[in-house]
């Protein structure tokens, strides 16, 4: 009889993985506190400190045998924790508490962790929440220090090869070791898509699933496995008929991804002679090669974010203008669309500390371009570097979280003295650089003609537009199951937007996971979705069904789909384009 585990599926390159289990049952063990006496603390605070330097070693070592051809993202997940042992927030208060409550550094720890978790539990923005990873790794991996036991790295690990990993949660470390000495496939009872075990699985092409509540406690070691990536699903105590099955699925995915790999360099268009435009969405300059290997034209997004995260002060406009030089060059003649910063109060940057951070709601507070609007004296380096940077390649400058045509004006008139400003120190730019506005609010949306009508080209946002549509978090697992890109609502919201660009003729894209999702693609095809934006990992699988697609078909049979939208279930609409 057939056991199955049901968890968050997170998928990947290669969604199914098979192999024998690999039980990581570390750092369960219970932290309680111990009164020390006053001259016991030098000792205590001297442990604390050999703890978390065996910390910093195990990084460090795990760091310096990252493949040199692996992405940069992997190498940054480790940077972060080195940064956090540094950081007087957290070891910094550890020694307080030691020193002012006499009680052993283990308790002081877990003291401050608590009131860490605390704080990013209660931020609103789901991407921060689950930050709160971070605060879980670092201190666990300095607990295990504490209690003496070897780091991952250091254990002999000789029978991993080919094994799936099941453990409570996994560092990023943890999880590059793993994969690194013949690891196939991650399974964890914590974490969710967006912690950092799911995002480096994906980063390494690895199926995991995650959130399966007290699965090392179910499963044996050497038990074997079948996971797939793509359901969220665990299976254990197989017979041959189902292995057998999973065997052929996997033999599958690993030919359709040679099959894919053909379509790179054939042009995107459909039996119907329909030319659509794939682009990447990208966040680091190291993201390039991989866009242009899966063969994107251009990039829809390139997120700004990281530039302003994790240091003391702001970028200025010489660190902005090298950065994007860097892009361009990379892309080498393919256009990028620039997104200026999307921060918010709550983000960890020195420069905002300052604010009132007091705010109920930070997704819905002083943000992107409310908060560029508010601080020119942030907004103009990027700006400027951003209008430089156009005479060196075809850039596209996109708003964030447009909400009226005011913001609009304000940015217009705000460039138009950037101009004034380079003309005259005799700086280049093109005059002529597109600059649009995405859409990820149902206001934008709803005044899509009037925003069209002030930019030169649309995006939309769904990720957002979904969830401030439907009002839900869609990482809260009381209420994710409403976060539905097909409820009518959201199909209506887009399809304004595309009518609006089409009425004005200007191109409209859509940068959102919709996009990416080839379930969805021939649905976009049919409401005049002409250019798509993803992560380039996605690019492929969206083309092959963009080659096969009758456009001219899908968009009558939409027509007649969306008179009925309201009485057609999502599965049948879905379904039914996909038949054609």
């Amino acid at each position: 009889m057939t056991t199955a585990f049901q968890g968050i599926g997170i998928a990947s390159s290669c969604a199914i993985a098979l192999g024998p289990a690999f039980i990581d049952v570390r750092g369960r063990t219970v932290v309680a506190p111990l009164a020390i006496l006053a001259e016991q603390v030098e000792n205590e605070l001297m442990r604390l400190d050999l703890a978390v330097a065996a910390a910093r070693n195990a990084l460090n070592a795990v760091r310096e045998h990252i493949p040199q051809h692996t992405s940069i993202k992997i190498a940054e997940f480790i940077d972060a924790h080195l940064l956090m042992l540094e950081d007087a927030a957290l070891i910094g208060e550890v020694r307080r508490i030691v020193m002012e409550q006499n009680c052993n550094a283990e308790w002081a720890l877990q003291l401050q962790r608590d009131t860490l978790i605390r704080v990013f539990d209660a931020m609103d923005d789901p991407y921060l929440r689950t930050r709160r990873d971070d605060i879980e790794h670092v201190v666990n991996q300095i607990q295990a220090f504490l209690r003496g036991d070897a780091a991952l790295s250091d254990t002999k690990l000789a029978d991993l090869n080919g094994c799936i990993v099941v453990a409570h949660d996994l560092t990023p470390a943890d999880t590059i070791v793993l994969r690194q000495r013949g690891a196939v496939a991650f399974v964890t009872e914590s974490g969710g898509p967006m912690s950092h075990t799911a995002i480096l699985a994906r980063s390494l092409g690895v199926p995991a699933v995650m959130g399966i509540h007290d699965i090392t406690r179910y499963l044996h070691p050497q038990e074997y496995l079948v996971v797939d990536g793509a359901t969220g699903t665990v299976l254990a105590n197989n017979d041959a008929r189902t292995l057998r099955y999973f065997r052929g699925c996997l033999k599958k995915i690993k030919t359709r991804q040679r099959r894919l790999r053909e379509l790179v360099t054939r042009p995107s268009r459909s039996r119907d002679g329909v030319t659509v435009s794939l682009l990447a969405n990208l966040e680091l300059p190291e993201d390039v090669r991989t866009a242009k290997a899966n063969g994107a034209v251009g990039v829809g997004l390139y997120r700004t974010e990281f530039l302003y995260l994790n240091r003391p002060d702001m970028p200025n406009e010489e660190e902005h203008f090298a950065t994007y030089s860097a892009m361009i060059a990379g892309l080498n003649g393919i256009p990028i669309t620039i997104r200026t910063l999307d921060l918010g109060v709550d983000k960890q940057c020195e420069a905002f500390r300052n604010a009132d951070n007091n705010v109920c709601n930070p997704a819905l507070g002083l943000r992107a371009i409310r908060l560029c609007l508010k601080e020119p004296d942030v907004f103009r380096p990027q700006l400027r570097a951003i209008l430089r940077a156009s005479a060196l390649g075809p850039v596209r400058l996109m708003l964030p979280l447009v909400t009226n045509v005011h913001e609009l004006d304000a940015v217009l008139a705000l460039l138009a003295q950037l101009r004034s400003q380079l003309d005259r120190e005799g700086l280049r730019y093109d005059a002529a650089m597109p600059i649009g506005a995405m859409i990820e609010v149902p206001a934008a949306a709803l005044c899509a003609r009037a925003i069209a009508q002030r930019m030169d080209f649309l995006s939309i946002g769904t990720n957002d537009l979904i969830q401030y549509t439907l009002a839900i978090d869609r990482l809260d697992e009381a209420v994710n199951y409403l976060f539905n890109p097909l409820h009518p609502a959201i199909l209506r919201l887009v399809q304004m937007v595309i009518a609006a660009g089409h009425a004005l003729e200007i191109p409209v894209s859509m940068c959102g996971e919709m996009a990416g999702n080839p379930r969805f693609t021939r649905l976009l095809l049919g409401l005049g979705l002409r250019e798509f934006s993803m992560q380039p990992g996605a690019l492929l699988d969206v083309k092959e069904i963009i080659l096969s697609a009758n456009v001219n078909e899908l968009q009558h049979r939409t027509a007649q789909l969306f008179a009925h939208l309201d009485d057609i279930e999502p599965t049948q609409l879905i379904d039914t384009l996909n038949q054609i």
